[in-house]
């Protein structure tokens, strides 16, 4: 499927190809052809990061005279950060359109500018529903032209108490627009505003209602409620490229656990309702231009952000509502990518995961507190690969190695290894030395151990009937199963996108809990197994090989989930030492 075929128009297409668009998501396949050749109104139940803004976007803009400058559309949504994106992709998109013009109004900002604004003529508007409502009883904003409303993020608005304004503000809307509800949840307030406002909707579902989002993998670490603070900084430790939000209950969590991370000396800074909206812009600029990496907010304050990228979402705080944490975790993931959403609970909040486990149709995978030794060499292998992949000015470095090397000269290349890791590391040993290991022991009851082994053997048995490939196809293993969320889907993929060359033509898949088996060519086999070598799958490394019928996969994958524990396997640090050194030699012989 193509934009083309979708019935999108040049200009717009090739305003969106200069974007990166290449080939339409599964929510734009749906609701573009529906908003542009047919009648009824849309609910569309989606997670952030799916493509929504593009979806009703481009058919709203190719659906606006451009000559005529009056109010044609109206979006609405809860944030003023949101409110501002979207204005700000509608008018990439309506890039090469003369004369049309996209207008965002929110609070916060000057509202005597937007008048002079709107008094210049726009088509559509972009906004937040109160400081719409003021402008249209001041009667500045007129929406009788209005053909085409959209909502969205509609649950979030309903959680801000925004249901009164939106009643109000489609009250002044002609009673024939087409109306588009946009919404990661469907709580009974969004199908009540269906039933009162709009004509005949169809649903689409992107996914599953209320699920997770696809690409995310879903972690929990269990300590006592004291030790949530030293688990954050462990996890923080442990990832040296992490880009997250940390989310907390109250704002006084928030704030608290912002001025203990800049104390301990990270990139860190707080988002909460007790701030003005400039304090707002400037933290929100920092964190987008990743002069900080670690962003604590509460769910208000943090709603409606658009940040690309996010490596983790990390619940300090668990919410009491399934549907909060699924915002939450769908601000990870994004667009395709793969992304984390950790929990740090303590034994009482056992019963609230397996309830947001059961509604998101997603399981959480518990994991050990990263230890202060598997950090320690996590950290120094990525200060290593820093160092070697560190661009060198050999002309302005040259008019000061003399010097350098006269006063480091002395230096076994051993010493100096260690004097420069230790510019990194010695905080990190000082603070973790003598660390004790801070996990909850959960003790699982006899009955569920033994069930477990006889699932197990079940297990064992069913494997036995899936390692022999049909005629002229190879067996290939792949260590991805169901439990990893791993589907036939996301099989192919991973195929379409690490194997080059020719299409590679997959035959039966069979998914286990811990590993899957698929058929291939025999042609093929040997590419497909060479290609998926260093893939990931949500975080984890992937590996492959000719499947061989007498192997035991079910015990292999078990025990290869048991090393892979943490995200890399550790190494011994003197082995790190002694790599590192040799690597340097060769360079320097180079």
């Amino acid at each position: 499927m193509t934009f083309e075929e979708l019935g999108v128009n040049e200009p717009l297409r090739r305003a969106i190809a200069e974007l990166g668009f290449e080939n339409p998501m599964p929510v734009q396949e749906k609701v573009i052809p529906h908003l542009l050749n047919q009648e009824g109104d849309v609910v569309a139940l989606a997670q952030t990061g799916t493509g929504k803004t593009a979806a009703f976007g481009l058919p709203v803009i190719q659906r606006i005279n451009a000559n005529m400058a009056e109010p044609q559309a109206l979006i609405l949504s809860p944030t003023r950060e949101l409110c501002l994106q979207i204005a700000s992709d509608l008018a990439d998109f309506s890039k090469y359109i003369q004369g049309l013009a996209v207008l965002p109004v929110y609070g916060g900002s000057s509202i005597e500018s937007q008048i002079r604004s709107l008094k210049k003529g726009v088509q559509i508007i972009v906004a937040t529903p109160g400081r719409l409502l003021d402008l249209i009883n001041r009667g500045v904003v007129k929406l009788g032209r209005v053909h085409t409303v959209i909502l969205d993020e509609a649950d979030e608005m309903l959680n801000m108490g925004f249901l009164d304004s939106i009643n109000d503000i489609l009250s002044n809307v002609p009673d024939d627009r087409k109306m588009l509800l946009f919404s990661a949840t469907m709580p009974p307030e969004i199908a009540k505003i269906a039933k009162n406002y709009m004509h005949d909707p169809v649903e689409f579902v992107i996914g599953t209602r209320n699920e997770g989002a696809a690409n995310v993998r879903h972690i929990y670490y269990m300590v006592n409620a004291r030790d949530k603070y030293l688990t954050l900084k462990r996890i923080a430790d442990n990832s040296p490229n992490i880009y997250a939000i940390i989310f907390c209950r109250t704002r006084r969590d928030t704030q608290e656990v912002a001025d203990n991370l800049i104390h301990d000396g990270y990139n860190a800074d707080a988002l909460h309702g007790d701030l003005s909206q400039q304090q707002r812009d400037i933290v929100m600029k920092k964190f987008r231009d990743r002069v900080i990496t670690l962003l604590v907010a509460t769910d208000v304050a943090a709603r409606g952000l658009d940040v690309n990228d996010l490596t983790h979402v990390i619940n300090y705080g668990m919410p009491d509502d399934t549907a909060v944490y699924t915002h939450r975790s769908g601000r990870t993931g994004r667009a395709g990518k793969t992304g984390v959403s950790i929990a740090i609970i303590h034994s009482r909040e056992k019963g609230k995961l397996r309830e947001i486990e059961r509604i998101i149709g997603k399981t959480f995978e518990r994991k050990e507190v990263p230890t202060p030794e598997h950090i320690i060499e996590k950290q120094l292998f990525s200060l290593a690969d820093r160092i070697e992949r560190v661009e060198v000015n050999d002309t302005e470095m040259a008019k000061y190695l003399p010097a350098v090397m006269k006063k480091l000269g002395w230096l076994t290349e051993e010493d100096l290894i260690k004097r420069v890791l230790s510019l990194e590391f010695n905080r990190l040993l000082d603070y973790y030395k003598d660390a004790p290991k801070i996990d909850l022991i959960e003790e699982k009851p006899k009955k569920d151990k033994e069930k477990k082994s006889r699932r197990g053997a079940e297990d064992d048995n069913h494997d036995k009937d899936r390692r022999t490939a049909a005629r002229g196809m190879e067996r290939v293993y792949i260590s991805a199963g169901k439990r990893d969320g791993f589907f036939a889907g996301n099989l192919i993929e991973m195929l379409n996108t690490f194997v080059g060359g020719h299409r590679v033509d997959v035959g039966r898949i069979d998914l286990m809990p811990s590993y899957s088996l698929f058929d291939v060519k025999k042609s093929d086999a040997k590419r497909v197994v060479a290609s998926l070598k260093g893939a990931e799958f949500m975080g984890k490394r992937i590996y492959s090989e000719i499947a061989k019928a007498d192997k035991d996969y079910a015990k292999a994958s078990n025990r290869r989930s048991k090393q892979a524990q943490h995200a890399d396997e550790p190494v011994d640090a003197y082995d790190a030492f002694e790599k590192f050194k040799r690597n340097s030699r060769k360079k320097g012989r180079r």
